[in-house]
């Protein structure tokens, strides 16, 4: 596996982005300069990332989430 992370990555199995050999090693996200550590899923090359809304649910269960636009930085942790 190469030393950069991938340009778009999920949480969710369910994703075609889901690659859990990434999210093994451990991602860390900066975005707008601030480190985030609640994201569900980002796009480097679009420049934007996933997060949940507080604690609301949607009908299946899933946390909702919003989209928040600004400049991601992706990187492994180990």
């Amino acid at each position: 596996m190469s030393d950069t992370a991938p340009d778009r990555l999920s949480n969710d199995p369910r994703s075609p982005f889901h690659d859990p050999k990434a999210l093994g090693r451990g991602i860390g996200i900066r975005f707008n300069g601030n480190e985030r550590t609640d994201v569900e899923e980002y796009c480097v090359s679009e420049g934007w990332l996933r997060v949940p809304a507080g604690k609301a649910l949607d009908r299946r269960g899933r946390p909702m989430t919003i989209t928040l636009k600004g400049t991601v930085e992706a990187r492994f942790l180990t």
